[in-house]
């Protein structure tokens, strides 16, 4: 059986929340990889939506849920989702749910210094969600991070805090803030601690012993290929590596174990916050695409940004992320349009591109070169077979997977569980 791991191939909010929850149907462990609550997941069950942020999509099956190493933790948020999830009537417990005992930690320093660099910065603003995932990492890399084992000693870790807390106060007094309290961090740490450690582990031994039984493992990335560190569209990207690789460092197995990667993109292209976005639409097409398609960010609230799909960066990032198919989503958000327009390159300063560039000035200054497809007039909403698509939906959906050079696994017609229709299934291809 493949393990698979599902990642957004463009700039988040892709809903690999359903997508997860319908496939950790056929899972026996669900892993988070990286990211941190900046991540929102939402998942429509019966009546029920459950919004998530940090715990991993099977925490709502009752299936085995792991938050890896690679993933940042802010404690306080953890503890805030699992009560509110207790009050939908899923109870989150260490027999559930494992976390990793070397998740770097986010403390409120981080959330405190990530919102004093966006205001500072002016027009070269990231649009970061100000929830501390970018300077958590960095002191994860600058190995001087306070961990989730930490919390279970915190005298012993005294030296690894005032190591932290002289970073940190360096950095306030260049903003004019004042110093962190070194006492009131360490007596909120202890107050927390014992939401946290029932649940941290050892959880590479879990995921080695899981895959010597033969069970499938669903590796669950956070935001899109697009705002990937490395592959993404610089600086406007996250902290952390999000392709399918990072799915293997960031749970503690070998790239060995990563059988199946499922790439996760909507019928069209959102993107929150700042940073390029050759197809985004800002006329009633666009305010169209956003209404119909209920664009707004489920961690922040914020409006997401609309356009048409960019079949050009899709297949960029199923080539740098290692994509073997897709699942397209939202498809019946087009429905009733009379046009559709993909775009399959740009012009770049009068250039000719088939991919977007790396410099930040030619991406910003790159245009779309659009192909036209005709609309349908029928719904696609709750489809859960090719029969039930219009002919012009399969038309589009089959050129799509041409233009992107990769097959379509799964189509969702609807933020219901249910309304999926499978092609290829990830755990048997």
């Amino acid at each position: 059986m493949a393990n698979v791991v599902v990642i957004g191939a463009q700039w988040g909010d892709e809903g690999k929340g359903k997508i997860v929850d319908w496939l950790a149907a056929r899972a026996d462990v669900v892993v988070r990889f990286q990211g941190g609550h900046n991540a929102g997941h939402t998942l429509v069950v019966g009546n029920e939506t459950y919004r998530l942020s940090l715990l991993p999509s099977g925490v709502v099956r009752g299936t085995l849920s792991v938050i890896g190493n690679g993933v940042v933790l802010d404690p306080w948020a953890l503890a805030e989702e699992i009560g509110r999830l207790a009050g939908q009537g899923i109870a989150i417990t260490p027999e559930k749910l494992q976390i990793s005992e070397t998740c770097p930690l986010i403390l409120p320093f981080h959330r405190d210094l990530d919102a004093l660099r966006e205001d500072a910065s002016g027009a070269g603003r990231i649009g970061t969600t100000r929830r501390g995932i970018g300077p958590a990492y960095e002191d994860k890399v600058g190995r001087r991070a306070l961990r989730v084992c930490d919390l279970a000693d915190l005298a012993a870790a005294g030296p690894q805090i005032d190591r932290l807390l002289a970073h940190h106060n360096a950095l306030r007094a260049g903003f004019g803030v004042a110093p962190i309290d070194r006492d009131a961090l360490v007596a909120e740490l202890a107050a927390i601690a014992p939401a946290i450690l029932p649940f941290a582990a050892p959880v590479w031994q879990t995921l080695a012993t899981k895959r010597r039984q033969r069970a499938r493992i669903l590796f669950e990335g956070a935001q899109g290929v697009l705002l990937d560190v490395d592959h993404g569209t610089y600086p406007f990207v996250t902290s952390s590596n999000t392709v399918a690789g990072a799915a293997a460092s960031g749970a503690g197995l070998g790239p060995g174990a990563l059988s199946y990667t499922l790439g996760i993109v909507k019928a069209y292209t959102t993107r929150v916050g700042s940073g390029p976005f050759p197809t985004e639409l800002l006329d009633a097409t666009g305010e169209r695409l956003g209404a119909r398609g209920r664009e707004f960010g489920t961690v922040t609230g914020r409006k997401r940004r609309c356009g048409w799909f960019d079949a050009a960066l899709v297949r960029q990032t199923v080539q740098v992320a290692g994509i073997d198919g897709i699942a397209l989503t939202k498809l019946d958000v087009l429905d009733g349009f009379d046009e559709l327009l993909v775009c399959t390159g740009y012009r770049v300063k009068g250039r000719e591109m088939a991919h977007l560039p790396a410099r930040l000035d030619e991406a910003m200054a790159a245009e779309p070169v659009y192909e036209r497809f005709e609309g349908w007039p029928e719904s696609t909403a709750g489809a859960r077979s090719w029969a039930d698509l219009p002919a012009a939906a399969i038309k589009y959906i089959r050129r799509i997977e041409e233009l992107i050079d990769c097959p379509v696994a799964l189509v969702s017609t609807s933020p219901e569980r249910d309304d999926t229709i499978l092609v290829r299934d990830p755990f048997r291809d």
